[in-house]
């Protein structure tokens, strides 16, 4: 071997490596040995044979790129032999090497052997990440590998694994023994082990161990150390029923009851709501006395002991006979738990035809709304729909077309039809009073409806793409919207343009999401990501990072300590707000989760999802645990699935939880689920 070649594969191996120090020094001893000719370094007298025969090794594996498809070949072949103690965790390993392999190959020009590798392999990994692979596979050239963000974004960036030592020393032995070189290259460049010491942690860990986010942790890490105030409002609903008593007498409660007395669903829920009365004075009793609290102790508690904040919005003023409307709702209000499910009524659109994009319902029940694919928002009141008989309600609880209900019903239409946009509409949201209606379309605007005069009165006007969803703040005259331009902006309804406007995602915001005080909104991203950003300044406070594929849903909790984020594939994820840390993560959904609704004291999450189920969750079971206890416990600190309620054949649009603790649901019947 010549002394050229040596040279040449020396330096090649540092660069490849990535020990530019010594790769430095190596080309200043090389230039100082050409400029003195009178002593010449002979390599093959300083070289060792074995250390030449390793150099000749990493030549030939940088040359052929069959070397890519062998080498992972190996390393996929003994991780999946490994013993099923590691095993999870060293499968973690493998995804980011197989596409850095990938994109290695296209990088070097071998665009057949990548595709040939990229189909060989792709199997193994389409159920954690579908949604990447279907983008790596548009990458045919290495000039797509600068043009296409998300890969261009995957080289530059390092990937976050949480590993055991033991996992951790048994794969270095292993690159070491099979002399890997291609592998334990693009490892030390691409692969960041978080080695921590003990056993290796749990297979339902796995969510939270892998991260693709490997150069914006730092700045995650970051900005997740400034302040957040995640308490109620000063002078909240909550605050003057506790200062009240929070209960009202008898009399006042049987009033109470029979003013949702019209709903069939309701009457069991007021029932309950008449027995639990009492045992919520028997807890304050408790209470005073000092006695160690039943199971409805610690679920009464959370919004009560919540601290409080100002206000960073000027906050509109209430009318007092709403006012008092909501307190009554609010003394009459079941107290659930995991012992008291929520009674469900459950909305079910017919005959849609595939056109309904989305769902939402008024905070009472009394409206329900559908955006249609014809650029339709349509809006049902139910208490019309009860006055007729069942027959027309099948017919009516969802049509999309026009002229079979004018038939049906003689020149009526059982519901109020908003047209105005000129694209679908993919998002709608009620007011808190239900006087109002927001839609958001893929003609980039935001519309504002009266229910009352049933017209548009304002068409926001700010996104350059569609708007995927558009929420009212809790008090109503705010509202916030996410769309394909990657920003989410603040509205107030008396201004046309926007207030505030977050920056942020690398991808689409897919939803949105206010806070309990209203300081503060959340964001969910195509990009896995969901974001907390503050209302006043506009800055991004929290970025919470685990989810594996885009965020579909996100719920705060009344309280304003948790929030709830729902992904395409039918992940929850629990975050505690105040440190930006997954309190747990929930899996039992099989699809997307569409939606998601914490109960009025905080107690109970209600998820739905595309599966055709809701699933009910106990919050207080795991945010309760100390941190110790749930290192020890692993699986059974996470939130306990209380309850599975299976539709027919129905894909869950959207929940809702009234003021009393009545769970609304919607959706529309789909044949083929």
């Amino acid at each position: 071997m010549d002394e050229e070649s040596v040279r040449k594969f020396v330096a090649a191996y540092l660069k490849k490596k990535g020990f530019k120090q010594t790769e430095n020094a190596f080309q200043e001893e090389l230039n100082k040995n050409t400029n003195n000719s009178s002593s010449p370094i002979s390599f093959n007298s300083q070289f060792e044979p074995d250390v030449a025969k390793h150099i000749l090794s990493f030549s030939e594996f940088e040359d052929g790129p069959a070397k890519y498809q062998d080498g992972y070949a190996k390393l996929r072949s003994w991780t999946y032999s490994s013993l099923d103690l590691y095993r999870h965790e060293l499968l973690r390993v493998l995804y980011p090497v197989f596409i850095h392999c990938f994109m290695d190959l296209v990088a070097k020009g071998h665009v057949q052997e990548a595709r040939t590798f990229f189909n060989s392999f792709r199997e193994d990994h389409e159920m954690m990440h579908l949604r990447d692979l279907q983008k790596l596979e548009g990458v045919l050239s290495p000039s797509h590998l600068q043009e296409m963000e998300f890969a261009h974004s995957l080289r530059q960036s390092k990937v976050n694994i949480k590993i055991c030592q033991y996992s951790y020393e048994l794969l270095l032995q292993f690159l070491h023994k099979s002399q890997s070189t291609t592998m334990l290259g693009i490892i030390n460049e691409h692969i960041n082990f978080q080695v921590s010491p003990g056993q290796p942690s749990s297979i339902s860990d796995d969510a939270e161990s892998v991260t693709l986010t490997g150069s914006s942790q730092d700045s995650a890490n970051q900005i997740n150390q400034k302040e957040i105030h995640w308490g109620l409002l000063e002078d909240s609903f909550e605050e003057r029923l506790e200062k009240a008593g929070g209960l009202l007498l008898e009399s006042e409660k049987a009033e109470g009851e029979t003013k949702e007395g019209d709903w069939d669903e309701n009457k069991k829920k007021s029932i309950e709501g008449a027995k639990q009365g009492s045992s919520i004075k028997k807890l304050k009793k408790d209470k005073a006395a000092g006695a160690t609290g039943k199971n409805a102790r610690p679920e009464a508690t959370p919004v009560a002991t919540a601290p409080r904040v100002k206000a960073e919005l000027t906050l509109p003023v209430i009318p007092t006979e709403v006012e008092q409307s909501i307190l009554e709702d609010l003394r009459n209000r079941v107290q659930l738990s995991s012992a008291a499910l929520p009674s469900v009524s459950f909305y079910t659109f017919i005959n849609t035809h595939n056109g309904l994009n989305c769902a939402s319902i008024s905070h009472d029940g009394s409206l329900v709304a559908g955006g249609f694919s014809d650029s339709s928002l349509k809006v049902w009141d139910m208490a019309k729909i009860g006055q007729q008989g069942v027959d027309s309600l099948q017919g009516e609880n969802g049509t999309t077309s026009s002229e079979q209900v004018l038939g049906s019903n003689g020149g009526k239409r059982p519901y109020t039809l908003f047209q105005g946009h000129s694209g679908p509409v993919y998002s709608a949201t009620f007011n808190p009073l239900g006087d109002f209606i927001l839609s958001s379309s893929a003609d980039s605007t935001v519309r504002l409806w009266s229910t009352k005069l049933n017209a548009n009165l304002v068409c926001y006007k700010g996104h350059n793409y569609p708007v995927w969803d558009v929420q009212f703040s809790p008090v109503g005259h705010y509202f916030a919207s996410a769309s394909h331009d990657r920003t989410a902006r603040i509205w107030s309804m008396d201004k046309i343009q926007p207030l505030r406007i977050m920056a942020g995602h690398l991808s689409d915001v897919d939803c949105v999401q206010w806070h309990a005080n209203c300081n503060y909104i959340a964001t969910g991203s195509s990009d896995k990501t969901v974001r907390l950003w503050d209302v006043q300044t506009g800055e991004c406070v929290r970025i919470f990072i685990g989810h594996r594929s885009m965020v579909l849903s996100l719920a705060m909790s009344p309280d304003g300590r948790y929030m709830a984020s729902g992904d395409e594939d039918g992940a929850i994820m629990m975050w505690d707000l105040s440190s930006g840390r997954c309190v747990t993560p929930l899996t039992g959904h099989t699809s997307c989760v569409w939606t998601l609704a914490f109960s009025g004291e905080g107690s109970l999450l209600a998820s739905g999802s595309a599966d055709c189920t809701v699933k009910l969750w106990d919050v207080t079971a795991s945010t309760k645990l100390p941190k110790t206890e749930e290192n020890k416990s692993g699986n059974t600190s996470r939130l306990r699935s209380l309850k599975t309620l299976p539709t027919k054949c129905t894909p869950v649009y959207s929940l809702r939880f009234s003021r009393r603790n009545l769970l609304f649901a919607a959706g529309v019947l789909s044949k083929t689920v």
